[in-house]
């Protein structure tokens, strides 16, 4: 009926390695892509939906549509590595061994009753001298598809008959911790990592984000420990070879910007940056398809087609109707890189010229494009602003200020401040150009202002590039003091200069300076460390 069960050599060793597998069990190995397709539809796991004139599979997640931090747990193995490693607190909340086995021996159970389940190989790291081997354990086929588009895919040539992975993610995602009270969890869901024993679980949810982002989680932890640093941003490259990197959170239009007609793509989420540059850890791309159009995201919105993977999109008539945001705000799709027509091979690059913070100020205050020196860039990159608005989340009813450092606290498994110090020596030895680009709101607070077209950021982002902003005139921003452009080629002066737009001067300097005490006073956290103090490069009030 489906082809491509599991070597007989390789199921054995699997067997013998997870102790979970019944001899009887139909594992379904590294599917193509038609293979998955022909499980997912036999399966009954989605609908078909049509796009650019062709078939994509689309699947719902039910209730769980983007990832759940609070049910994100580590196990703390005492005297071990990690434990001594590990940032321990509210993102990274530990776990002891005997309910890791608990739940292990649950999810073992469970897969021994299935008849059939997917196991995918592949890799995290396009640098080979750090990438690591990832399995993933699988109750369906979107599953793997998810997987086989987000990471590494071995070539044709590789035999993956003495695959060892360095990690293993078991996702038992239809069944629930019953017992969560009693191991003093927060729900019925579970997303444990093991780092000693080299296994993680995942029980509860079925948002396909879980996969990705717990291996990135894992990559935060032994990549940094070898001075790798890690980052939760996107990459492109010029024609010139030099390269760039996009840090934001998402909403920010980090996988938008970063997908540039005349650069060509190295990832849209993970990299890393060692001795010999910049490397995508990834082998696709996740994006938001709140509001998609081939107008304003041409590239994006043609990287839809056969073998991309829909993730919780309505539709209407099988065609996907990305403005229609009844079932969550979050829909995604997931597609291999190569469905990006420029995307760059090999993925990696240079040490990054430019370096771009993303921020979306929904107060209006600041400015589209901004010039940081190293201290104010340690600054704003330990913050890693940006802000939630009016709809995005139950009760919030005006702008609300988030903070989360590095740009990616929720994957930081070390201290910020470990990052923070690699970071800070890379960019200064290679000497990189660092810049605050604003893609929210100006001319006011939202309600009242408007959002920055992504026609005027990428003029901004544009004058990086091109060169244009190395011999613009700059003004300080008496409030936060880093350095605004006057103009810039296609970017109006009231653009440029976010006071020149509000009609209510007052108010603006009212609404800057409180902005500004949020900022100093999320900073507080990152004071008395031992380590540089880098408050005296931020806001004055």
């Amino acid at each position: 009926m489906f082809k491509k069960f599991l070597s007989h050599s390789l199921k054995r060793r699997l067997i013998h390695t997870n102790r979970c597998l019944k001899q009887s069990t139909n594992i379904f190995y590294n599917l193509s892509y038609s293979e998955l397709f022909t499980h997912e539809s036999s399966n009954m796991e989605g609908e078909i939906m049509k796009l650019n004139n062709e078939e994509i599979y689309s699947i719902d997640t039910g209730k769980f549509t983007g990832r759940s931090p609070k049910d994100k747990w580590i196990v703390k193995n005492i005297n071990s590595d990690s434990e001594k490693n590990i940032w321990w607190g509210d993102v990274n909340q530990s776990i002891s061994p005997e309910i890791f086995d608990s739940l292990y021996s649950k999810t073992k159970n469970h897969f021994d009753s299935l008849d059939n389940y997917y196991v995918f190989d592949g890799y995290c790291g396009a640098n080979p001298k750090s990438q690591k081997k990832v399995r993933f354990i699988h109750e369906l086929a979107w599953q793997q598809h998810f997987v086989k588009n987000m990471f590494i895919n071995p070539d044709k040539q590789t035999t993956m008959d003495n695959f060892n992975p360095d990690f293993t993610i078991m996702n038992a995602c239809s069944i629930i911790n019953e017992e969560w009270k009693q191991h003093n969890l927060n729900s019925e869901v579970a997303i444990v990592f093991n780092i000693e024993k080299k296994i993680g679980i995942i029980l509860g949810t079925w948002y396909g984000g879980e996969n990705k982002k717990g291996i990135f989680s894992l990559m935060n932890y032994w990549l940094p420990l070898n001075n790798i640093m890690t980052m939760h941003c996107s990459a492109n490259i010029g024609d010139k070879g030099d390269t760039a990197l996009f840090f934001g959170l998402s909403g920010t239009g980090k996988t938008t910007l970063s997908v540039d007609s005349k650069r060509k793509l190295i990832g849209d989420d993970e990299h890393g940056w060692d001795e010999d540059g910049i490397f995508n850890l990834e082998g696709g791309c996740y994006a938001k398809t709140i509001n998609l159009s081939e107008k304003n995201e041409p590239f994006i919105y043609k990287a839809i087609r056969k073998n991309a993977l829909l993730e919780n999109v309505s539709q209407e008539n099988q065609i996907p109707d990305f403005h229609n945001t009844s079932k969550t705000e979050n829909g995604r799709v997931s597609y291999p890189i190569h469905h990006i027509d420029n995307y760059h091979i090999p993925q990696k690059g240079d040490h990054p010229k430019n370096i771009i913070f993303l921020t979306c100020d929904a107060f209006g205050v600041l400015p589209p494009l901004s010039k940081l020196n190293s201290g104010q860039a340690m600054y704003y990159f330990l913050n890693g602003y940006t802000a939630k608005v009016a709809g995005t989340e139950r009760g919030i009813k005006e702008p609300q200020a988030t903070f989360s450092s590095c740009f990616g606290e929720a994957f930081l498994t070390l201290h910020p401040l470990r990052y923070a110090e690699l970071f800070q020596k890379k960019i200064e030895k290679h000497q990189s150009n660092i810049y605050l680009v604003n893609t929210g709101w100006t001319g006011g607070p939202y309600g009242i202002g408007s959002r920055i077209s992504i026609q005027d950021t990428r003029n901004c982002i544009d004058s990086i590039f091109s060169g244009e902003i190395e011999t613009a005139q700059f003004i300080e921003d008496k409030t936060f003091g880093f350095k605004v452009p006057i103009e810039l080629t296609n970017v109006s002066r009231e653009i440029c200069n976010p006071i020149e737009s509000w009609d209510n001067k007052e108010e603006y300097y009212k609404t800057s300076l409180q902005l500004a005490e949020m900022f100093q006073k999320n900073y507080k956290k990152f004071k008395n460390k031992g380590l540089i103090d880098y408050s005296h490069y931020g806001p004055k009030l």
